[in-house]
C-alpha cells in the first residue's frame, strides 16, 4: 500500500518505542539503524519514564496485576476511578516487552519480583502464574523475555486448552466455550515464549489449534450463527491491554506468518477488510475506544483522534496481506 511522505514523516516524529517498529516494518531500513532506536526506549521516552516508576522491589504500584496502594503519581481517566487499573506490574512490564525495551535495562528485576511480588489470587509466587489464561500469557511473555524459566507455563496452556482449541480465562468457572480475547492473548503469549526461547514442536501445535479456532470464525463471527461476536471486535485503539480486536488478531496472524514462515489464510480476508475500510481520508487509523482505568501517563491519541500506534499496526498488517 502507498504511504504519502506526510504521514511516514508523522510517524517517525515518535516516542522511540513507536519509531523503531516503524523503521523497521514500514521503511525496512538496515537492521543497525532500527536497532539504535530501539536502544533508546530504555534511556529516553516512554520506556524511561515507566522504568523510573518501578518500585525498589521490583514491583509497580505495590501489586502484581493491581496496584497494592494508592497511588498518587497516575492518571485517573474521567470516570474512571472504580475501572481496572492499568499500573500495576503485570501491565507495566507488558509495556515496557511490547515497546521494545531490552531486558538488561531492568536488571535484577525477575529475582526482585520472585521474592517480593504475589498475585492477588491466592497469594500465588509471580513466576508461578495464576489460573487466569490472560494473566498466565503475560507471565509467560515476561518471563522468557526477563530470562525466568517459564517452560512449566508454557505447559500450562497446553493443558488448559479447551476441546473447541482455544482458551477461556473462565475455565476455572467451569467453562468450555473458548473466548476470543483469551485465546488471543493465550497466542501472544505461546508465540513470544517461541520466539524467545527457540521452537518447540508441543507449542506450536497448541497455538496451530488456537489458530484454527479464530480461522473457522474469520476472527470475527460466531460459528453457529455467523454473527458479529461483538461490536469490540472492531473497535480499534492502543494499547489494547486485553482486548480482541481483527486489528490486534491479524498482528498477531503476521507476527506468526513470519515466525512461521507462511503465508496468509484466506479466512483472514474479512477482518482484514475491517481494518482496510477503517482507514481515513488522511490514510491513517483513529482512536475508536478509551479505557477508563487508570494509567501512569498516556502513549495514544485520544478518542477520534488519529493514533500513530494503530497506524503503525494497520499499516504492517495489510501490507503483509497484500504481498501474499
Amino acid at each position: 500500500m502507498e504511504l504519502l511522505r506526510e504521514t511516514i514523516d508523522w510517524l517517525l516524529d515518535s516516542d522511540p518505542a513507536l519509531k523503531w517498529q516503524v523503521e523497521r516494518d514500514v521503511l525496512e531500513v538496515p537492521s543497525a539503524q532500527w536497532q539504535a532506536t530501539r536502544n533508546l526506549t530504555s534511556t529516553t521516552g516512554f520506556g524511561a519514564k515507566l522504568l523510573s516508576l518501578q518500585d525498589v522491589d521490583g514491583q509497580w504500584a505495590g501489586g502484581a496485576h493491581f496496584p497494592g496502594r494508592v497511588e498518587p503519581r497516575a492518571l485517573v481517566r474521567e470516570g474512571g476511578d472504580d475501572a481496572q487499573p492499568f499500573i500495576a506490574t503485570s501491565w507495566s512490564l507488558n509495556a515496557l516487552r511490547e515497546w521494545g525495551v531490552d531486558a538488561s535495562a531492568l536488571g535484577d528485576t525477575a529475582q526482585r519480583l520472585e521474592a517480593s511480588c504475589l498475585w492477588e489470587y491466592e497469594d500465588r509466587p509471580f513466576w508461578k502464574g495464576e489460573v487466569d489464561c490472560c494473566i498466565n500469557a503475560f507471565t509467560l511473555a515476561n518471563g522468557a523475555w526477563l530470562g525466568v524459566h517459564v517452560s512449566e507455563n508454557a505447559e500450562w496452556f497446553i493443558e488448559h486448552q479447551l476441546a473447541d482449541g482455544g482458551w477461556n480465562c473462565e475455565w476455572v468457572e467451569g467453562s468450555t466455550r473458548s473466548s476470543f480475547h483469551s485465546t488471543l492473548n493465550s497466542l501472544n503469549g505461546l508465540l513470544d515464549y517461541e520466539k524467545t526461547v527457540g521452537r518447540n514442536e508441543r507449542i506450536a501445535a497448541a497455538r496451530k489449534r488456537g489458530e484454527e479456532y479464530l480461522l473457522t470464525r474469520n476472527l470475527m463471527f460466531k460459528q453457529a450463527t455467523n454473527e458479529l461476536v461483538g461490536e469490540w471486535v472492531t473497535q480499534f485503539y492502543y494499547p489494547a491491554r486485553w482486548r480482541y480486536s481483527t486489528l490486534r488478531a491479524l498482528d498477531y496472524f503476521r507476527e506468526a506468518g513470519l515466525f512461521d514462515s507462511s503465508t496468509p489464510d484466506s479466512r483472514l480476508e474479512k477482518a482484514v477488510e475491517t481494518v482496510r475500510t477503517a482507514r481515513n481520508a488522511n490514510g491513517r487509523w483513529v482512536t475508536q475506544r478509551a479505557d477508563k482505568g487508570s494509567v501512569w501517563f498516556e502513549v495514544d491519541a485520544p478518542l477520534g483522534q488519529e493514533s500513530k500506534w494503530l497506524t503503525l499496526s494497520a499499516i504492517r498488517s495489510l501490507r503483509w496481506w497484500d504481498s501474499r
